[in-house]
């Protein structure tokens, strides 16, 4: 068997347990590789197809590194937390020893969270009136939201070829049920269980008190387009990663993604435990 790491080489203490995990899963008889880092030895990612286990050191963006390594890969995911929120992590050092997390995961005692995805195509028109099409996907959200030369975006909106509104704003944030605790919570969305499979729409920062968040059906395509009535330059995040696109942004068009992220965690009520802790403050190990 073959176990993927993925650390954050910036947290000296995930490093430091990543090399303790690589000895403990050698002298187990695992086959074990590394991702490649700007901070580390290793220049060019391994080949990652084959593996049975991918284990993250980190907080959720190394966990959202992950999944983008993988890229549709229906690999599990097991998230160690070294971070400052750990959402997304089955555990951390300081709640449970992390070699008898990893001999769970490893034995097929973990429970598997299948997480949906989102795939986005942004289409960009160059100055010669030629488009050019970015896809990208998912784990979290997709935001659009007013670029640095913008005072705010227009932009209409459709789900599924029906028209929702025109709107003025700082942007917007489509997101999984997975997202919807990240941006699209600070935006005024809700909490939504990760077995939802539709998307979160939820406009930032809108002009006029009438907009509000709404869900779709996993079946549909939520649509962007940019407004010509008052033309600007929005800057598109991809699970946090800037898009750098080819022209001006024309459209966006999201739909659920084509493969689910595999996350493994010790039941359904992790879900709602981190929930509790991370956002009404209350400890379960009282």
């Amino acid at each position: 068997m073959k176990v993927f790491l993925v650390p954050n080489y910036y947290k000296q203490e995930a490093v430091e347990s990543g090399l303790m995990l690589e000895l403990w899963l050698t002298r187990q008889g695992y086959e074990v590789a590394w991702a490649a880092d700007q901070r580390s030895k290793i220049q060019s990612t391994p080949d990652i197809d084959g593996s049975d286990l991918v284990i993250t050191l980190g907080g959720d963006g190394t966990l959202l590194r992950a999944a983008r390594i993988l890229n549709h890969r229906e690999i599990p995911i097991l998230g160690l937390s070294y971070g400052h929120l750990g959402f997304l992590t089955a555990a951390s050092p300081e709640e449970r020893d992390i070699l008898q997390v990893v001999s769970d995961a490893l034995s097929g005692e973990l429970h598997v969270s299948r997480r949906a995805t989102i795939a986005a195509d942004i289409v960009s028109v160059r100055e010669d009136g030629t488009k050019d099409v970015v896809r990208t996907f998912a784990l979290n959200d997709m935001a659009l939201t007013r670029g640095p030369l913008s005072d705010m975006v227009e932009f209409d909106i459709t789900v599924s070829g029906h028209h929702i509104d025109r709107l003025r704003g700082d942007g917007v944030v489509v997101s999984t049920a997975t997202g919807s605790t990240g941006y699209a919570l600070s935006a005024g969305g809700p909490i939504v269980s990760p077995d939802y499979t539709g998307m979160v729409c939820v406009p930032i920062a809108p002009h006029t008190i009438q907009a509000r968040a709404f869900l779709t059906s996993p079946s549909d395509v939520v649509e962007i387009f940019m407004s010509d009535d008052r033309p600007s330059v929005p800057a598109i995040a991809i699970d946090g990663q800037f898009i750098t696109c080819d022209g001006t942004v024309d459209s966006v068009a999201v739909r659920r993604g084509p493969g689910d992220v595999l996350l493994l965690d010790y039941g359904p009520e992790s879900f709602y435990n981190s929930v509790s802790r991370v956002f009404y403050g209350v400890r379960h190990d009282r």
